[in-house]
C-alpha cells in the first residue's frame, strides 16, 4: 500500500476548523499518511465572483489531489463551497485526474454512528456516491491505521467505479433541517 496521498479536505469551515485542524496534524503531520492540499483561511479573496473561486479550487488545490476527504458536521450539507469541492473533485478533465472519495463523520454531526446518519443532512452529492459505490462514509477516529486504509481505498477506487455527479450544483448555501431532491 502506498504510504502517501495528496488529500483535500473539504468541511464547513466556520463550525468544523478544529476537526480540519486535527486531522491534518495528526495524518499530514504527526503520522505522515498524507499531504495537505485543501484550502487554508484566507487563501481565497471572499469577495471573488462565484465561478473564480470554483476555478481557483479546481485549479490550484483539486488539481493534484488523488483523494477527497468530507469532514461531515451538523451543517457541512448545507455549504456550497463543499459540493462544489465535491463536484470538481470527482471530475475526471483534460487537466485533472479524478480523485477518490469518501466522507467521515465529525463528533459535532448530530448522530455520530455512521450506520444511523441521516441521508437528508449530509452533503447530497457525497450521498450519492455513497450509493453507487464510489464512496465510502466512516465514522470519526485518530487511528491513524484506519485513516491511512480508508484513504488509499478511495484512491483505489477513483478509476474502478464511475462516480455519480448529477446533482445539481448548488448556486448558494443551503438553510433549512435538511436538503431535499
Amino acid at each position: 500500500m502506498s504510504s502517501r496521498h495528496k488529500v483535500f479536505v473539504s468541511y464547513h469551515h466556520k463550525n468544523d476548523q478544529g476537526y480540519r485542524d486535527k486531522f491534518e496534524t495528526l495524518f499530514a503531520d504527526t503520522h505522515d499518511i498524507m499531504v495537505s492540499n485543501s484550502v487554508q483561511i484566507g487563501e481565497i479573496d471572499a469577495g471573488l465572483k462565484t465561478e473564480t473561486v470554483r476555478q481557483k479550487i479546481r485549479d490550484e488545490y483539486l488539481r493534484d489531489s488523488t483523494v477527497t476527504v468530507v469532514l461531515i458536521g451538523s451543517e457541512t450539507w448545507k455549504r456550497k463551497h463543499v459540493d462544489w469541492e465535491i463536484a470538481s473533485s470527482i471530475r475526471q478533465t483534460q487537466y485533472s485526474s479524478r480523485s477518490g472519495l469518501l466522507g467521515i463523520i465529525l463528533p459535532s454531526y448530530s448522530r455520530t454512528d455512521v450506520t444511523k446518519y441521516d441521508r437528508y443532512t449530509i452533503p447530497p452529492r457525497l450521498y450519492d456516491n455513497i450509493k453507487c459505490g464510489f464512496a465510502e462514509i466512516y465514522n470519526w477516529t485518530t487511528d491513524h491505521e484506519k485513516i491511512k486504509k480508508w484513504i488509499h481505498e478511495a484512491f483505489e477506487k477513483r478509476n474502478l467505479i464511475t462516480p455519480d455527479n448529477s446533482f445539481e450544483n448548488y448556486l448558494k448555501n443551503r438553510s433549512g433541517d435538511r436538503w431535499q431532491k
